[in-house]
């Protein structure tokens, strides 16, 4: 099974491996990750006054800092991973990716947030569920 792992390095991500590795089924079973983190693109305005490779050094910091704690569980457990980084919207880069990617279920950490909070500020689970077609396993 094909597995995209959207990870964003809050707490939540850390429940969410927290669970995996309760689950021994998803950690012996022959599954192929993908870890995705996505980065909120700096403003055009703000992106125009770094030189190219600055901001590219950002992103790819950035994503680094997210990785780390996530490649040494996935060495822990040895789990055959690829590891990405988009920077974008998120709900829409994760539903992309996974289609594209042709992944068989999107797996991620959720706030957890009631109904009411959704509805004013939306979520990136709410989000990643309206718009991919592929099942979505939330982590609270």
């Amino acid at each position: 099974m094909k597995i995209l792992l959207a990870v964003d390095g809050s707490p939540f991500t850390k429940r969410m491996l927290a669970w995996l590795a309760t689950h021994e089924e998803w950690l012996t079973a022959p599954h192929e990750f993908t870890v995705l983190t996505v980065i909120p693109p700096i403003p055009p305005h703000a992106a125009s006054m770094f030189p190219a490779d600055d901001l590219k050094s950002y992103y790819q910091d950035t994503a680094d800092d997210i990785f780390k704690p996530i490649r040494k569980f996935t060495a822990k457990h040895d789990l055959t991973t690829n590891f990405v980084s988009k920077v974008g919207h998120a709900p829409e880069v994760i539903a992309k990716l996974a289609d594209k990617g042709k992944h068989d279920l999107i797996m991620m950490g959720s706030h957890g947030h009631s109904n009411l909070m959704n509805l004013i500020t939306g979520s990136v689970a709410t989000q990643v569920l309206a718009r991919s077609k592929l099942p979505v396993l939330l982590v609270r």
